[in-house]
């Protein structure tokens, strides 16, 4: 993002490095654009945020972050943030920050066995993901099935995959980006690919200051009417919960690529 003169205000240049595979804004960067203005706002630690998706945004777009300091408490400060640019609104987000120290702390978390990333091999990663910025992400899938492998038996509503953002200090922006996963499961646990678009992500900070790989354990609740809701618990290598981020998907069925339609 951009400074701007005005602290509550920043411009983020939507480019290719910060979007998804279809050409669009990553939702989980969108996110973490705001959670980062709403902290430099505040001078206070995300402890959660809500992002409403309500638009595309595609290069060479130029977004405005407006923050908003709504109340400001001894501990907790509220605060909203919206992205918009080209007379659309984007996402809006709305979220708590600050936190009380010295008291009891605690998880009760479960994280999967699985094989570390460096036992996994590395994944070949689509086309379309080239020049987007999944080619600053690494990914290593420790129980998630290839789209060959999706043979249209259901799985069990959760899979874990690592990942790893390169070039980014632990924060809880790069939480943010992580916590995007969620739309992943969805064809995991239907066993067929699908399309899938996040409508919503809410982001609850435990722990950001992890570097390296995270886990995704991913857990697709349930899937009704065109619409999937779910859960990603983002967990550090040394086995520490860094995060959850919950999401509503919109689901629908995949459209064939170039290279998968049958030539005449």
């Amino acid at each position: 993002m951009e400074p701007t003169p005005d602290p509550l205000r920043w411009r983020l240049p939507v480019l290719p490095p910060i979007c998804s595979g279809t050409g669009a804004l990553f939702g989980g960067c969108a996110l973490a654009a705001a959670v980062e203005a709403m902290e430099q706002a505040t001078g206070r630690p995300l402890i959660w945020a809500t992002a409403q998706f309500l638009s595309y945004s595609r290069p060479p777009a130029v977004l405005d972050v407006e923050t908003t300091v709504l109340v400001t408490g001894n501990h907790v400060t509220q605060a909203r943030a919206l992205l918009h640019g080209d007379g659309q609104q984007v996402a809006a987000v709305i979220a708590a920050l600050g936190g009380r120290e010295q008291i009891p702390e605690g998880s009760w978390a479960v994280r999967p066995e699985v094989e570390l990333p460096a036992a996994l091999p590395v994944p070949e990663a689509p086309p379309h993901h080239r020049q987007t910025m999944h080619d600053r992400v690494d990914v290593r899938l420790a129980t998630v099935r290839s789209l060959e492998q999706l043979d249209g038996t259901p799985g069990d509503g959760r899979s874990s995959l690592w990942v790893r953002v390169r070039d980014l200090a632990p924060s809880a922006a790069a939480l943010a980006i992580v916590g995007d996963y969620v739309p992943m499961g969805v064809s995991q646990a239907l066993g067929v690919p699908m399309r899938s678009t996040s409508l919503d992500n809410t982001l609850r900070v435990v722990d950001p200051g992890a570097a390296g790989w995270m886990l995704c354990d991913v857990r697709i609740h349930a899937i009704a009417g065109g619409h999937a809701h779910g859960l990603n618990h983002i967990w550090s290598e040394d086995g520490r919960l860094l995060a959850t981020a919950a999401q509503s998907i919109a689901v629908r069925a995949r459209r064939p690529s170039a290279a998968q339609t049958p030539k005449p």
